[in-house]
């Protein structure tokens, strides 16, 4: 259960960094939603999130894993191998 909560939480905090950084409303952004073809990001528009994430989760997202990273879910995943926590 705990981990349950962990990922709403998670989810929670990315909704509004994604919804910020790509300028889209938060209830838009779903775990599924991918970055490009759901939310309308461009290359730029990643970097700039990606520089986001990192400055909010305190990792380093190094560029040679970005393209793995397409959607909401893919991030959380990634985040929580690193052992970023909710």
């Amino acid at each position: 259960m705990e981990n349950e909560e962990e990922n709403e939480t998670m989810l929670e905090k990315m909704k509004e960094i994604i919804a910020e950084q790509l300028n889209v409303d938060a209830e838009a952004v779903l775990a599924e939603s991918s970055f490009k073809e759901d939310l309308g990001a461009d290359s730029l528009d990643l970097f700039e999130l990606v520089m986001a994430l990192e400055d909010e989760y305190s990792v380093e997202i190094p560029s040679e894993d970005l393209e793995k990273l397409t959607t909401v879910s893919a991030v959380m995943d990634y985040l929580k191998a690193k052992g970023v926590e909710g």
